[in-house]
């Protein structure tokens, strides 16, 4: 860098710099802005009816459960300047996936989150409560530089549901239980004793495989496991509220079990809806 005999810079070169700092600065704007574009252009989902599409960002979650430690999401996922990092999800109306909306709900309270809810052409009649699930507008949402995360749920008429994410080295994820296990990752680190994380895991599986779709007979031997471990510590894998009480309190709501819940499954119902994360979800079921 050239330098005057007194060892300052020549102030040539740093309006230079300084110019060419502001233009990398717009190339990354204008690439974030091209990138957003072309997925809504060359996704497999463009046939969107964008007339019934809204931007929003998470209503407000009052009193949610703090998790320890904290996730880089640089470190996560890889540092893309400019670019912003894209969940998209795919999800049957017929079957909100309400513990996906509730982990939303968190990532919006720990990240900047531009979130937008699209209709597929494949269904209709999606009611009101489904295209605002997200919260309101929010009112930079044409700035996708100002934000940390894309959270774009398309209501499809899919098996299950469906996540695809900008990470180019990153296949699709299907069903709800590995989405839940990928979002919760982008808010906390899943537990490092692998005895805990397998825990966590079990009660994920239970929650979706037995609890929502399993039989009569099998939501009642949930129900008992439920009422005999929240016997014995405050949440389901001890003394902290995790994972596994989002996926399964959501699936308990789903499987219409709340009225015939035993005692201590009644009591951790009413603790979960006391952190107030779950209010927004209970709408979708009507």
């Amino acid at each position: 860098m050239p330098m005057y005999q007194n060892g300052e810079v020549d102030p040539a070169v740093k309006a230079l710099e300084a110019r060419q700092d502001v233009i990398m600065q717009k190339l990354y704007e204008l690439k974030a802005a091209v990138e957003g574009l072309a997925k809504t252009v060359t996704t497999p989902d463009a046939d969107l009816d964008l007339s019934l599409s809204s931007n929003l960002s998470s209503s407000p979650v009052h009193s949610s459960p703090t998790f320890k430690g904290t996730t880089d999401l640089d470190k996560l996922l890889g540092k893309d300047l400019g670019a912003l990092r894209d969940i998209v999800i795919n999800a049957n109306p017929a079957q909100p996936p309400l513990s996906l909306l509730v982990l939303h709900g968190l990532l919006c309270k720990q990240y900047r989150v531009l979130s937008t809810v699209h209709v597929h052409s494949s269904v209709s009649g999606v009611p009101p409560q489904l295209l605002s699930c997200l919260g309101p507008r929010h009112a930079d949402s044409y700035a996708r530089q100002l934000f940390q995360l894309g959270f774009t749920l398309i209501w499809k008429d899919v098996p299950k549901p469906q996540m695809k994410f900008s990470v180019r080295n990153m296949c699709p994820v299907e069903g709800e239980a590995n989405v839940a296990r990928f979002l919760f990752r982008l808010l906390a680190p899943y537990p490092s004793d692998p005895a805990a994380a397998t825990l966590v895991d079990s009660w994920l599986d239970t929650a979706f495989f037995q609890l929502a779709e399993g039989s009569a007979k099998e939501q009642a031997a949930v129900l008992r496991a439920l009422n005999a471990t929240l016997g014995r510590s405050p949440w389901l894998t001890g003394p902290e509220f995790s994972l596994a009480d989002i996926a399964t309190y959501c699936c308990v709501l789903q499987s219409g079990s709340v009225s015939s819940a035993p005692a201590n499954v009644q009591r951790w119902l009413k603790s979960c809806d006391n952190l107030g994360l779950f209010s927004p979800a209970k709408p979708l079921l009507q």
